[in-house]
C-alpha cells in the first residue's frame, strides 16, 4: 500500500462526521511535525482546526480541506462499512474518500516527497484544515481566517482539495464559486375550519401565486464565469396535521446561488418586491452564507495548470459550478484560490469511492504545483 493511500484509509476509519474530527487532525499533526511545522491546533466551539506551517517568510502557499464528512446515510446500502475502507476493482471505498480525505492524504505526502528534497525552499507552506466545512461553517476557516488577519498573517495562494474534477483527474479545476443566500419565509393566514373559508384566511392558497412567479424569475442572465443565478424552495411547512383545519402560518426555506452579476441586497430586494406585490402578510430571516468569488488568472492558475498537464497529459477546464466551499472565506483575503481534487461523482452519496490511480497521481500534481511555486 503507498503512503497516499494507506493515510487516506487512516483518516477514513475515524467516523469525524461533522463537525467531531475524531482525531484526524492529530493524525496529521503526527506526520507534519517531524517535516518541521510549526503545529497550532485551534479549537473554536465545538469544532477543531489546525493550522500547521512550514517556514516564516513569505509568500505562503496553504493547502486547505476538512476533516469532517456527511454521515453515510442507509448504511445497509452500502457494499461495505462506509467506516472501514474498502479497496476492490481499483477505487478505495468509504466516507470520506473523494470528500475530501484522500485530497488531505494527497496533500501531505505530497510535501513529504517536496520538503525531502527543498527544506529550504522560498515562502512558506501551510495547511488550513478543519472540522466544520460539511456542517455550519461558522467554527471552522472562517474563524482561522479571522485569527490569521489578526496577527498580520496573510495566506498568498490556497489550493483547496475539493472534488473539483469530473471524470477523470484535473479535467476541471474550480476557480470561483457561486454566492449562497438562504431565506426562510413566514406567511401569516388565519386558522380556521376547512367547511368555512370565509372565516379563515389560507396562507398557502395566499403565498402559491407568489412562489409561483418566484421561481419563473430569471435573476440574471449570468456572466463570462458563472452561469446565472437560481432559485430553488427546498422545505415547506404548513398544517396542524389535520385534513380539515386550514393552517393560519406557512413557513418554507429558499436558497439563491447568485453569480457576480447579482447582490444579495439586490436579490432580496427584488423577492420583497414581488412577495409585497402580492399582499402577503410575510416575514423573512435572511442567511448569507457566501459571497460569490472569482480567482483571476495568476501565478497559483498557471501553476495548476501547468502541473495537472504535466502528470495527465491533461488541459483542465476551469470553472464555477457546484456548491459553496471554504474558499468563500480565504478568497475575500485577497488569496488566490484554486480548487483541485478527485472527481465528484460519488461525493456525499452511498458507496463513496475514489480512483486510487488518480489519488495518486494528484499528490504528484500537489507536488509539482509546489516546486513551481516555492523553488
Amino acid at each position: 500500500m503507498t503512503p497516499t493511500l494507506e493515510l487516506a484509509c487512516e483518516l477514513m476509519q475515524r467516523a469525524s462526521v461533522t463537525p467531531d474530527d475524531q482525531g484526524c487532525q492529530q493524525l496529521l499533526a503526527r506526520r507534519l511535525e517531524p517535516l518541521g511545522f510549526q503545529i497550532e491546533p485551534l479549537r473554536f466551539g465545538d469544532v477543531d482546526n489546525l493550522w500547521a506551517r512550514h517556514g516564516t517568510d513569505t509568500p505562503v502557499f496553504v493547502f486547505a480541506g476538512h476533516t469532517d464528512v456527511v454521515p453515510p446515510g442507509p448504511l445497509e446500502e452500502w457494499t461495505s462499512d462506509p467506516f472501514r475502507p474498502d479497496i476492490r476493482d481499483g477505487h478505495l471505498y468509504g466516507r470520506g474518500a473523494a470528500d475530501m480525505k484522500g485530497s488531505i492524504a494527497a496533500m501531505v505526502t505530497a510535501c513529504e516527497r517536496f520538503l525531502a528534497t527543498h527544506d529550504k525552499h522560498t515562502g512558506s507552506v501551510a495547511f488550513l484544515i478543519t472540522s466544520d466545512e460539511e456542517g455550519p461553517a461558522v467554527d471552522g476557516t472562517v474563524k482561522v481566517v479571522d485569527l490569521l488577519a489578526g496577527r498580520d498573517e496573510h495566506i498568498d495562494w490556497c489550493l483547496i482539495g475539493e472534488p473539483s474534477s469530473q471524470q477523470q483527474l484535473g479535467d476541471m479545476v474550480k476557480i470561483g464559486r457561486r454566492g449562497s443566500l438562504n431565506g426562510t419565509l413566514t406567511v401569516n393566514g388565519r386558522q380556521g375550519h376547512v367547511a368555512y373559508p370565509q372565516l379563515a384566511d389560507n396562507p398557502i392558497h395566499r403565498a402559491a401565486p407568489a412562489l409561483a412567479e418566484l421561481a419563473a424569475v430569471e435573476w440574471d442572465p449570468g456572466n463570462e464565469h458563472f452561469p446565472p443565478t437560481t432559485f430553488q424552495i427546498s422545505n415547506i411547512r404548513a398544517g396542524t396535521g389535520a385534513s380539515n383545519v386550514i393552517p393560519g402560518t406557512l413557513e418554507l426555506d429558499f436558497n439563491l446561488r447568485f453569480s457576480t452579476a447579482s447582490s444579495a441586497e439586490s436579490l432580496q430586494a427584488r423577492i420583497q418586491d414581488i412577495l409585497s406585490g402580492h399582499g402577503l402578510d410575510y416575514a423573512i430571516d435572511w442567511n448569507l452564507s457566501g459571497q460569490p468569488f472569482l480567482t483571476e488568472p495568476g501565478e497559483l492558475l498557471t501553476a495548476v495548470s501547468s502541473a495537472i498537464r504535466d502528470v495527465t497529459g491533461l488541459d483542465t477546464e476551469l470553472s464555477t459550478s457546484g456548491g459553496t466551499s471554504d474558499g468563500r472565506f480565504i478568497a475575500p483575503t485577497g488569496s488566490q484560490v484554486v480548487e483541485l481534487g478527485p472527481s465528484n461523482v460519488t461525493i456525499h452519496q452511498v458507496n463513496e469511492n475514489v480512483n486510487i490511480e488518480h489519488l495518486e497521481n494528484l499528490s504528484l500534481v500537489y507536488e509539482k504545483v509546489l516546486e513551481i511555486m516555492l523553488t
